[in-house]
């Protein structure tokens, strides 16, 4: 039987684990498409595609000249533009598809959270007086954090930002996750940290660090989930592959 043509859009843990999950499965011909941001991505089972569609016509494009039987959107949280493209393009080629969209973060007694609706808002809330920062926000979105220069930053990112995109005064820790407790603890009192800023990207991966906050009492200034368009989806890999079961069976019998 051929396989089920399969494309799923990256970005993400759940993207990651969904690949790793169906590594040999023989009812699936998988494609895992990137953005490109990170120049050396993890290897991962099927065949990787880098770079931009060219928005949700010329996905919805790729979807009928690749013959593309079932589309799973797994980017990043915060990818609000693909969250949106994939939609649109899935229902104009007539493609199924699914959203899996993790949980956010939810604030636990004994944290000190600063929501903020955006970056911008996150470096006001940082307050005029110098500060020790923890910046985990992503090399791609240092810029109103250049515009508060009185702070020092410790940046975290996968990859390496340009010198030119830090903030005047930061470390840089590149690393990749997952993280856990005791590390997050060393680095918040090595490093004298006394605010976390953060986007609410939930999952396990990166909640360490909310961890360590609430047991050194650290506020954290947390950037908060835009809204996204509906979509079919579900919170977990599990489900994922629950939903393409389902899936499989209905596109095999068509």
């Amino acid at each position: 039987m051929k396989p089920v043509k399969l494309l799923i859009l990256g970005g993400s843990g759940e993207a990651a684990g969904l690949a790793r999950a169906l590594a040999g499965d023989a009812r699936y011909d998988v494609t895992l498409s990137l953005a490109g941001r990170t120049a050396e991505p993890m290897p991962l089972p099927g065949t990787l595609r880098k770079g931009g569609f060219g928005g949700a016509e010329g996905l919805a494009r790729v979807l009928a000249e690749e013959r593309v039987d079932l589309l799973i959107d797994a980017t990043h949280p915060f990818a609000v533009q693909m969250k949106a493209n994939a939609i649109q393009a899935a229902r104009a080629a007539g493609v199924p598809m699914l959203a899996i969209r993790r949980p956010a973060w939810v604030q636990r007694e004994g944290d000190r959270w600063i929501m903020v609706e955006s970056l911008e808002a996150a470096a006001a809330a940082i307050g005029e007086k110098p500060r020790r920062v923890f910046l985990t926000t992503g090399r791609m979105e240092l810029a109103p954090f250049r515009r508060t220069p009185q702070h020092f930053y410790i940046v975290r990112s996968v990859e390496a930002p340009a010198s030119e995109e830090l903030p005047p005064r930061a470390e840089l820790i590149t690393a990749r996750g997952p993280f856990n407790l005791e590390d997050e603890r060393a680095l918040l009192e090595t490093h004298k940290i006394e605010v976390i800023v953060t986007k609410n990207s939930g999952g396990a991966g990166a909640a360490a660090k909310l961890d360590a906050a609430r047991a050194l009492s650290l506020p954290v200034i947390m950037v908060e989930r835009p809204d996204l368009p509906e979509a079919t989806s579900v919170e977990t890999v599990a489900d994922a592959l629950l939903w393409l079961e389902r899936a499989h069976d209905s596109t095999s019998s068509a």
